[in-house]
């Protein structure tokens, strides 16, 4: 359950073993749990999970989600060493899991649909989230072409267009090659571009680029061609 499972201890931490990631492959990341925890904000909280680390003598942590997740991450590593050095003074471990977990190694990957941060090509989930959207808009193709109207479909992303671009500002299909070089190649990366070609959307909202004023009209006109 994330890092409220790295707080709670006990069952929370497990061994994985050949026999529990069996079958794991064609699941979603999220089969091993995720969750929000406000105790590990506190260092009272990661004291906890930095106890619960030692007892099983963790001494590698891979952290896997978007902004928050790193953060903590980055917090619990810079306190590492203090938090070992009072769970040591309280009497909470040992001499020697002091000295066994006197360094922690952290590797972080960004686990984010949003594909926002800086660095990475694609983010972990990203590519998911895509192939997500591509199977609503095939659904309700069908639907929107038998009953002749048109449907807004509006996808997660946060102030990221990266995603959000896909399904559904404002440019007619034939305009797209002299829309996008404007908008999309300074500001954006590849998902979007794809994500927006692969379903022929004819109508595109992003939180980076509000649509112009009247746009409520030109995508009228669009729609009547």
């Amino acid at each position: 359950q994330g890092y409220q499972g790295l707080v709670d201890g006990g069952d929370h931490i497990k061994e994985a073993t050949w026999e529990s990631v069996s079958m794991m492959l064609q699941l979603g990341g999220t089969v091993i749990g995720s969750a929000r925890c406000k105790a590990f904000t506190t260092r009272a909280g990661r004291l906890r999970a930095a106890r619960n680390l030692v007892e099983h003598g963790i001494t590698n942590l891979c952290v896997i989600g978007g902004d928050g997740s790193l953060t903590g991450a980055d917090t619990f590593r810079a306190e590492w060493g203090g938090l070992v050095a009072e769970l040591l003074k309280t009497g909470a471990i040992t001499a020697e899991e002091a000295q066994r977990s006197s360094h922690l190694n952290i590797v972080g990957m960004v686990g984010s649909i949003d594909n926002d941060f800086c660095g990475t090509d694609m983010t972990i989930g990203t590519d998911s989230a895509l192939h997500r959207i591509m199977e609503i808009v095939d659904a309700i193709t069908t639907t929107a072409q038998s009953h002749q109207r048109t449907f807004v479909l509006e996808v997660m992303g946060r102030h990221c267009g990266y995603v959000l671009v896909a399904p559904g500002g404002g440019c007619h299909p034939k305009n797209w090659g002299k829309w996008l070089k404007r908008w999309f190649w300074p500001r954006f990366r590849y998902l979007a571009l794809i994500t927006a070609l692969a379903c022929g959307a004819d109508w595109v909202f992003i939180p980076e680029s509000p649509p112009e004023d009247n746009w409520e009209e030109h995508l009228c006109r669009r729609l009547a061609e």
